[in-house]
């Protein structure tokens, strides 16, 4: 008898065990993507004027990756290869979209939350999504399929595009949220619907003006980019949106607490039109933009505390960054660039948004597992299109070769050799490359894109760049006469990244 309740004992101790490690092996990933966040945005980056606690919180307690960068210098390629492990130029597709465009990615592709599910995890995304919906011929007033369930998605609750662009609605599980049948939604990026107001036409009526490109539908007294009539029980107040994201996110964790979730909380934050809830408006001092990082901020830590309160802090990898680098003014007259004030969204370097320069896809980039991750800097080169094989690996998977590298032991802080090169994307799918510490730029034409209120500078030039990024984060001094034979290897490594992976 006693033999037997030994083995009891021990078959007990020895569940007990696997059990702890299963839960250990298969730890909840939470990726908090912001939108056109900026490298000098965020406190653990440099920022002494904007207070980003929350944010910190994640870098402070994590690893902190001072070369961390995302694919593109725009927001759909960037959220393209997030999801894929490739590269954004590899689909032409994968560029700043309409709204009422098909989805981008295909439905028979791996995707990083298909490799989430197979591995047992119930995948969820919440936010901003700009990959497409439906198949171009959209009916907002039905299901729109194919979108983020096809891509791999259990749940999701979303906004089709960006907050600038119509259809200015929430789509659940692909059904427009709160849409009436008598009242069904009609979008068009061609030609207005009759007797529709616009910004142009009617800009009495709205609350914040816009500069350049956004003078279309207006919808919460904001005018858009595109067309839309009806659907005006459906249609979003840009205030609420925080809020209603961050419940919609803590919801998800309550419903999967008791089992592996991958969520992807993707902030519309501080994309345009910037439009932040009473509570945070003229908080920061810096206008709208900084005004809305805060609230940003915030929910961040509103998600933290959910964690926290359901006892999966030490169980769940956080991954923060964002889609691109920061733009001043990109469509709306928000006062962002006069109330800028000291404060430098790009960091010590150079560009922004659309930019090839480094502040367009360098960007914060921090990972955090508390207990696991031991708090650090990592001067590790990593790039989001690495998070795919690096979650395959995690859930010892195996994924079709990509341009995603296996960089686990790096964003665990267990190695601080990231990768020997990648490559970064401006706008149009024109790349440059960055190998150790040089940065090298194809000659392009063009120099300045117009639009948007200002010149925005996109790195291109009519010259070969060559910079050594660590002596000169600036670029300011092209190299590229003086060191020739460092331009012809760098063009040949460009030329070997860009050949299928």
């Amino acid at each position: 008898m006693k033999k037997y309740l030994l083995l009891i004992v021990a078959i007990t101790f020895t569940c007990s065990l696997y059990a702890i490690e299963k839960k250990v092996e298969t730890p909840n990933v939470i990726i908090i993507y912001a939108d056109d966040l900026g490298f000098g945005d965020v406190g653990a980056y440099g920022s002494t004027v904007l207070k980003t606690p929350n944010m910190n919180r994640i870098a402070n307690q994590g690893i902190r990756f001072t070369n961390g960068y995302a694919t593109s210098a725009t927001c759909t390629p960037s959220r393209y290869s997030l999801l894929t492990g490739h590269y954004p130029w590899r689909n032409q597709g994968a560029q700043v979209l309409p709204g009422d465009a098909p989805l981008i990615i295909s439905t028979t592709e791996t995707t990083l939350p298909k490799m989430m599910q197979n591995a047992g995890y119930t995948t969820g995304v919440v936010g901003k999504w700009h990959l497409g919906m439906g198949d171009g011929r959209t009916d907002w007033n039905q299901k729109v399929s194919p979108g983020a369930s096809e891509v791999g998605f259990d749940y999701s609750y979303i906004m089709a595009a960006t907050n600038d662009r119509v259809p200015n609605v929430f789509v659940k599980n692909g059904q427009v949220e709160g849409l009436e049948k008598s009242d069904p939604l009609e979008v068009s990026y061609r030609k207005n619907f009759e007797g529709e107001p616009t910004g142009k036409n009617n800009p009495e009526l709205l609350k914040v003006m816009y500069s350049q490109g956004h003078d279309m539908s207006i919808n919460n007294g904001v005018s858009r980019i595109g067309f839309q009539k009806g659907g005006k029980s459906a249609q979003w107040v840009d205030e609420e949106m925080a809020d209603r994201f961050l419940v919609e996110a803590k919801q998800f964790i309550h419903r999967n607490a008791d089992h592996p979730f991958f969520l992807l909380y993707a902030l519309h934050q501080p994309h345009v039109p910037r439009i932040p809830h009473p509570r945070f408006a003229g908080t920061t001092g810096l206008g709208a933009r900084g005004d809305v990082i805060a609230e940003a901020d915030w929910s961040i830590g509103e998600l933290l505390k959910t964690l926290k309160k359901k006892g999966l802090m030490e169980n769940t990898i956080i991954i923060f960054s964002s889609d691109n680098g920061p733009v001043l003014d990109d469509g709306y007259m928000d006062a962002a660039a006069e109330k800028i004030g000291g404060h430098t969204p790009w960091g010590p370097f150079r560009g922004g948004k659309y930019s090839l320069y480094e502040a367009g896809t360098r960007v914060p980039f921090m990972v955090m597992w508390k207990g696991k991750i031991v708090p650090q800097e990592s001067e590790a080169l990593i790039s989001q299109v690495d998070i795919m094989a690096s979650l395959a690996a995690l859930t010892n998977q195996s994924i079709p070769k990509s341009d995603s590298k296996n960089m686990l032991d790096v964003m665990l802080g267990e190695n601080s050799h990231g990768r020997n090169s990648l490559v970064m994307e401006g706008l149009r799918h024109k790349v440059a490359l960055r190998k150790g510490d040089w940065v090298f730029i194809p000659a392009y034409k063009g120099g300045k894109k117009p639009g948007w209120g200002v010149d925005v500078e996109t790195g291109f030039s009519l010259k070969e760049q060559l910079f050594n990024i660590k002596n000169d984060p600036k670029q300011k001094t092209n190299l590229a006469s003086k060191y020739p034979n460092k331009v012809e290897e760098m063009k040949k490594r460009l030329a070997q990244e860009q050949i299928e992976p």
